[in-house]
């Protein structure tokens, strides 16, 4: 069999792209035999997330971390360990999969400035395109997790909100340094009326869970980030926004573990949103496929429009039968949160559009009480359809209820 280490960088990483440990698919309803068979066959072993010192604890610790509500343990392998959980992999038994973790970043494009004038006196342009400002629902009762950088913790426009904090980087607290994660949970549930400028939050009395799954310099890695999923399910959020991810290549197949993971997720009531990725140049005519995890099939993948309803440039999109995009959501020249003293601050990015939808999403789930997959057809069937390729925005641009 085919040797699956990889060269490694001098900061103990990759130089492809992953970070030198793997990702370990259990079987469904088998994780203690599964956390048998990696001791048994491999020799390593696991701390399960109830055993572990925080649900951020270090993977250096230990051999492993199991998360046990997901069935997937990220574990540190040598090249024979590696090799022995293959073989597991490919026979019978409670291993199901073996990849190697990827590393990931908050997904951003550079400065693109709308080409269409919108009045922003009272709501952002992205407010108003999703038409939140019209809809009576709130988000309340409804729990979403943000995914991401963190958050500024005392940012005073939302003195007074329920905000539940973790972090899943080790050495760094859940307060953003970075500013993405600020933004985005600023658009996904920040206030309506901020009392300094246009009001920009969708889901503006949601109760807000901020995963901190990217460091301070805006990288992290999948185990980071199913760390904050299984956090996300295990509080019963019932949406969880992830402008995260790698780009991926024509043909690369989606990860099985994450596409395991997000229909797990889904049974137990959680929607995972993800940001499609900004790696096309549509001025040039190429376009990008979709980035992971958002191109697995159970996670709704988000790509971005403008203020005139126009494919953003970045946009990645539909290339061929692995990844596609599922809705989009206003990505360009969004005005949202941002780390004090700043306050604000306008970016753009398919990250700008998933919070949005990640939003409407609550609003429809509190309106409705949809939940996983009902949740997913009610915002593709309330879309609005645009005179635009499928390939590009999906069912279309999503709708407050």
């Amino acid at each position: 069999m085919r040797s699956m280490t990889t060269p490694s960088r001098d900061d103990g990483t990759a130089d492809d792209g992953t970070t030198g440990r793997y990702l370990v698919l259990l079987e469904d309803d088998s994780v203690a035999a599964g956390t048998r068979e990696l001791n048994r066959i491999a020799g390593i072993d696991v701390a399960a997330t109830a055993d572990a010192t925080g649900p951020g604890a270090d993977l250096r610790g230990a051999g492993g971390l199991v998360l046990d509500r997901l069935g997937v343990a990220v574990v540190d392998a040598d090249p024979d360990q590696a090799e022995a959980l293959a073989r597991a992999a490919a026979a019978s038994g409670p291993i199901a999969g073996l990849e190697r973790e990827r590393r990931v970043r908050a997904i951003t494009a550079e400065e693109v400035q709308t080409a269409v004038a919108v009045d922003e006196s009272v709501f952002t342009w992205g407010l108003q395109a999703v038409g939140a400002q019209l809809s009576t629902a709130t988000g309340a009762g409804i729990r979403v997790a943000v995914l991401d950088t963190g958050f500024d913790l005392a940012h005073p426009d939302f003195a007074g909100r329920q905000v539940t904090a973790e972090s899943f980087v080790p050495g760094e607290s859940a307060q953003d340094g970075h500013g993405h994660g600020t933004h985005c949970v600023g658009t996904s549930c920040g206030p309506r009326e901020p009392g300094d400028g246009p009001g920009y939050g969708i889901a503006s009395a949601a109760e807000i869970y901020v995963g901190k799954v990217l460091s301070d310099g805006g990288s992290g890695s999948d185990g980071g980030i199913l760390s904050g999923i299984a956090w996300a399910v295990e509080n019963g959020c019932a949406v969880v926004s992830m402008s995260l991810g790698a780009a991926t290549q024509p043909g690369q197949p989606f990860s099985r573990t994450f596409e395991r993971v997000a229909t797990r997720a889904m049974a137990q009531g959680t929607l995972i949103v993800a940001a499609a990725g900004n790696e096309s140049d549509r001025r040039t005519g190429a376009v990008a496929p979709v980035g992971h995890p958002a191109n697995c099939p159970s996670i709704l993948a988000v790509g971005a429009v403008d203020a005139a309803e126009a494919i953003a440039y970045f946009s990645c999109g539909t290339v061929d039968r692995i990844g596609s995009v599922d809705v989009v959501g206003p990505g360009v020249d969004v005005l949202s949160s941002w780390p004090m003293p700043l306050r604000h601050n306008r970016i753009s990015g398919t990250s700008m559009a998933t919070p949005h939808v990640a939003g409407v999403a609550a609003l429809i789930a509190q309106a409705t009480g949809a939940r996983s997959w009902a949740l997913w057809a009610r915002l593709a069937q309330s879309a609005i359809r645009q005179p635009l390729p499928s390939t590009d925005v999906g069912a279309g641009l999503v709708q407050a209820p």
